[in-house]
């Protein structure tokens, strides 16, 4: 079996564990509006920490501001080596709808109104959630590269970016992380995840499971490696990712603490070469 390392070094001194927790699973349907009660939130969070999760991936427009505001109602004051993940550079109108603001003075409102609802001086990755293309990339990271140098950004993340736009924002400033879709059956961002594995930058892959569809329908690979296992397909596909590459750090988002629970214990799935190669093979995609 091959054994996997499930912790990275994020931007090179926070140390996290590889499977964390997004946080849009909390949301409504489209990111809007709560899913829930707040009580069935905090299970879900309190869980996440409870059992070892060091990465919590969110966004301001969860919600919007939602996602954040129960992170810091149920998990504050924050556990000591606890790593919070949130965005900005979106503005959400209404269930799935969002445009892009991208003014360095837009994104400087919406971090501090983040540091404000996560009760934070200083936020651990911020994100650029998508580039606005109506602004130079250089104002955009120019505005949080300031931020940064304030100490209100530890760390700079991108969020939906290609090879060359990922190479042209390392030159302006250190990126620590990227999240682009990244799963069993979607490859397309190979190019930017051996980028990454070569720029010691995490790669936080989002619909690691292809938005439940590897989970409800998965191909009959993914179904004979889950029985091998007595694990279900979900689990395999997360620990597919934990064995892919090591700067692969899914963050899975649910509403339910059955749920996550069942998530993180692919971490403990140690996949042989054959199936390792299984996988591997059932995307057209060069990985």
């Amino acid at each position: 079996m091959t054994q996997v390392d499930d912790r990275y070094l994020l931007g090179g001194d926070l140390p996290v564990r590889r499977l964390g927790l997004g946080t849009g699973g909390l949301v409504g349907a489209g990111y809007w509006g709560p899913r829930g009660s707040r009580a069935e939130a905090g299970a879900v969070l309190r869980t996440a920490v409870e059992r070892g999760v060091t990465l919590i991936d969110t966004a301001d427009n969860y919600g919007p501001d939602l996602a954040e505001e129960l992170i810091a109602e149920h998990l504050y004051p924050y556990a000591e080596h606890l790593v919070i993940a949130t965005k900005g550079g979106v503005v959400r109108t209404g269930p799935d709808r969002w445009h892009t603001a991208g003014r360095p003075e837009q994104l400087r409102a919406m971090c501090e109104g983040s540091l404000r609802r996560l009760r934070v001086e200083r936020i651990d990755l911020y994100q650029l959630h998508r580039f606005d293309d109506s602004v130079p990339m250089a104002e955009q990271l120019g505005a949080l590269g300031e931020l940064r140098a304030e100490g209100k950004i530890r760390h700079i993340g991108l969020d939906t970016v290609d090879a060359d736009r990922l190479r042209a924002a390392l030159d302006l400033v250190p990126i620590a992380a990227v999240q682009n879709p990244y799963n069993l059956l979607d490859r397309s961002s190979a190019e930017v995840l051996a980028l990454c594995e070569a720029r010691a930058i995490a790669f936080l892959p989002y619909y690691p499971l292809g938005s439940g569809a590897l989970a409800r329908e998965p191909a009959a690979a993914v179904a004979a490696v889950a029985a091998a296992h007595g694990a279900s397909p979900g689990q395999i596909a997360l620990a597919w990712l934990l064995h892919h590459s090591a700067a692969l750090c899914p963050t899975p988002g649910t509403g339910s603490p059955a749920h996550l629970a069942q998530n993180l214990e692919a971490s403990a799935i140690r996949l042989a070469p054959h199936e390792t190669a299984l996988l591997d093979g059932l995307a057209a995609a060069p990985h």
